[in-house]
């Protein structure tokens, strides 16, 4: 089998997957409202700053984490928004699980 026709019939698995839908679906209709996308893209945003800044072993300032922290508790507060990171959640962790298994069979160290 020709490497790149098995890549496209693993692309339209993923597509075809409940994972890949319901994730694209919830993305679809909250990044549909602007406002709600703001909210999800800074809350992503001062994550990554925090992260990077806890992994560049510099502290991070406690009214910046307490920012995060209210900004955390009022989406999850949101049914729908909590159900787009459960499913954003799901999704990472079947392309986790994909990579895993080509490392595996290619013999490639995740170390």
């Amino acid at each position: 089998m020709n490497v790149y026709d098995a890549a496209h019939n693993l692309a339209r698995a993923i597509k075809s997957s409940d994972e890949y839908k319901s994730y694209k679906n919830i993305h679809d209709d909250l990044y549909g409202d602007p406002k709600t996308k703001e909210m999800i893209e800074d809350f992503r945003n001062n994550a990554m700053e925090i992260q990077m800044a806890q992994m560049s072993g510099k502290e991070v300032d406690s009214s910046k984490m307490e920012q995060m922290k209210k900004l955390e508790e009022i989406l999850m507060g949101d049914p729908k928004i909590n159900e787009f990171f459960q499913w954003e959640m799901r999704f990472g962790q079947m392309m986790n699980d994909v990579n895993k298994i080509l490392g595996e069979v290619l013999e490639i160290e995740s170390k």
